[in-house]
C-alpha cells in the first residue's frame, strides 16, 4: 500500500529562528488535526534540520534536507554529506529538483552518485522528475521523464527502489501560477507508474508514492488528490505558511 504524502519544500527560506517558529506551527496544527492518514514532511535549509528534527514529533511530522552530497565526506568545501544530513534526525531527502537541475548543473550521472549516498545512509529520497516548458510544446514530455528515471534510477534493485518516492514537477509551473491540469497530472503519474511496472514489476510500481510538484496550493489540492495516481504533493511556496499547507494535508486526509 502506497503512502499519502505532502512534502513541504522551504527552499532558500527562513532563518533559523523564522524555520523553528514554523516547525512548531506546522507540528502542533498537524497533530490537531490528527493527520495520521498522510505522510507530513518538511523539507528544510540544511542549517535547521538538527533544530527542526528536535522539534516536531516523528509521529506526525518528518524532516528532509533539499539536496546532498556525492561523496561520503572529505575535501569537499561547503559541502553536506548524507551521514551527516542522517545525523541530525532527518528520514528524507530531495534531489534532482529542477533548481538543482537548471541552475546547478546536476546530471543524471550526479545524480546516481547522490541517491546511492543517500540510500546507504538510510534516507528515504524524493526524486524529482518533470519537463521544462519547450519540452512539453514539442511533445517530448514523456520521452524526457522516461529517461530522468532510467538514467537517475534504473541502476536500484526493486529492494532499494522501495525506499523512493517520485515527485513529478512540470517545470513549466513551477513558482510561475500555471498548474497542470488536474488531467495532465494523472496522465503523466499514469505513465510513470507505468514506465516502473516495465521495469521493477506491477507490485513495486503500485506501491510507489508519486507526488505532484507544480504549484499545488490550497485552491488546486483537492482536484488534484482526486486523481487515482496523484499520491501527494511537493508543495513549494505553499509550504511557508503552516495554514495553507494545512489545508493541502486535509485535502490528501479526504481522498
Amino acid at each position: 500500500m502506497r503512502k499519502k504524502i505532502v512534502a513541504g519544500n522551504w527552499k532558500m527560506n527562513k532563518t533559523l529562528q523564522e524555520g523553528v517558529e514554523l516547525a512548531k506551527e506546522v507540528n502542533s496544527k498537524v497533530k490537531a488535526a490528527k493527520a495520521t492518514g498522510v505522510t507530513v514532511v518538511i523539507g528544510t535549509p540544511f542549517i535547521h534540520l538538527s533544530e527542526v528534527s528536535k522539534i516536531v514529533d516523528p509521529a506526525f511530522v518528518q524532516v528532509s534536507a533539499q539536496n546532498c552530497a556525492t561523496e561520503v565526506s572529505g575535501a569537499y568545501t561547503g559541502e553536506v554529506s548524507a551521514a551527516m544530513i542522517a545525523s541530525t534526525g532527518a528520514e528524507y531527502v530531495i534531489l534532482g529538483h529542477s533548481e538543482r537541475r537548471s541552475y546547478y548543473g546536476e546530471t543524471d550521472a550526479i545524480l546516481v552518485k547522490k541517491v546511492e549516498r543517500a540510500l546507504e545512509n538510510k534516507l528515504e529520497v524524493i526524486f524529482c522528475v518533470g519537463e521544462v516548458l519547450a519540452e512539453r510544446e514539442s511533445n517530448k514530455h514523456f520521452e524526457v521523464v522516461k529517461s530522468q528515471l532510467e538514467n537517475g534510477l534504473f541502476n536500484l534493485s526493486a529492494d532499494q527502489f522501495s525506499h523512493i518516492v517520485i515527485a513529478y514537477e512540470p517545470v513549466w509551473a513551477i513558482g510561475t501560477g500555471k498548474t497542470a491540469t488536474s488531467a495532465q497530472a494523472q496522465e503523466m503519474h499514469a505513465f510513470i507508474r507505468g514506465v516502473l511496472a516495465e521495469k521493477y514489476g506491477k507490485e513495486v510500481a503500485d506501491n510507489t508514492s508519486i507526488l505532484y510538484g507544480g504549484s499545488c496550493n490550497a485552491k488546486n489540492a483537492d482536484e488534484l488528490f482526486a486523481n487515482p495516481d496523484v499520491d501527494g504533493g511537493l508543495i513549494g511556496g505553499a509550504s511557508l505558511k503552516a495554514d495553507d499547507f494545512l489545508a493541502i494535508i486535509n485535502a490528501r486526509q479526504n481522498h
